[in-house]
């Protein structure tokens, strides 16, 4: 194993946590292969680092709001465990997560991303120290739209595997999502009787009040705005969390006729 691989993954370590170390390591990749002409340089526009420092730290005095760099980051860690949950890289999943960043990020971005991804990819990662490093940073918002985006790699070859449910349910735990929220947003990606249900986190006893007050809480708890911290780049995906209570909510107003 090349020395300075390991010394990116020392720093990442020192500086960022279980984060920082994941991180490190690829970048150390990344310069390894640059170093021996198989790659160009990685110079990111996430804001992966401040000051020399990770964006992430163990044990930080508060949370402070989440920045698109710290949320790219989360997104790329578990991404890549998500690829592989079934045992396989699927084509059409790291085709989905290609277009997914070049949809966000723009072509140069993108790509610096998906390199990355692809040398985190290539890691063993313990996903309960990366997932409770996330949620000591990461406000709830910002982790629920990692769990959409990680179920929409999930869907990308067509349907989500037993695998893969288990391992993004494990992950939501870790991250302290709730099994109401985490049953929402599974609930967007299947089809089923009662998935507006679910998706307004209701069952289907309640009632045409019930059903209303619990479209004006889930508006609210997955309203884009809930992101905008994260930038522009990621207001899509919280977009199509917002269209899904939408739809829901028509849906039932048309089987109760209200």
């Amino acid at each position: 194993m090349s020395f300075s691989k390991w010394i990116g993954g020392a720093l990442g370590w020192s500086f960022g946590g279980p984060i920082g170390a994941i991180i490190g390591l690829a970048i150390g990749s990344l310069i390894d292969s640059v170093a021996n002409g198989s790659g160009e340089p990685l110079i990111g526009q996430g804001k992966w680092q401040r000051g020399g420092r990770t964006t992430y730290r163990t044990q930080p005095r508060q949370r402070p709001q989440t920045q698109s760099g710290d949320f790219e980051v989360s997104l790329l860690i578990l991404a890549s465990v998500i690829i592989k949950a079934d045992g396989s890289q699927d084509k059409r999943e790291l085709d989905f997560v290609r277009q997914q960043f070049l949809n966000m990020y723009g072509k140069e971005r993108a790509n610096h991303a998906f390199k990355l991804f692809k040398n985190i990819s290539k890691q063993n990662v313990s996903v309960r120290p990366v997932c409770l490093q996330i949620r000591q940073m990461m406000d709830h918002a910002s982790r629920l739209q990692l769990i959409h985006f990680l179920f929409g790699i999930a869907k990308a070859d067509g349907m989500v595997t037993e695998s893969e449910e288990r391992q993004i349910y494990t992950m939501a735990g870790y991250l302290g999502i709730n099994a109401k929220d985490y049953e929402s947003i599974k609930a967007m990606f299947y089809n089923s009787s009662d998935n507006a249900y679910k998706i307004l986190e209701i069952n289907k006893s309640a009632s045409v009040d019930d059903i209303k007050k619990a479209y004006r809480k889930m508006a609210k708890k997955y309203h884009p705005d809930k992101v905008v911290h994260l930038g522009k780049e990621h207001q899509e995906g919280a977009e199509e969390k917002f269209r899904q209570v939408q739809a829901a909510y028509e849906q039932l107003q048309k089987e109760h006729g209200f």
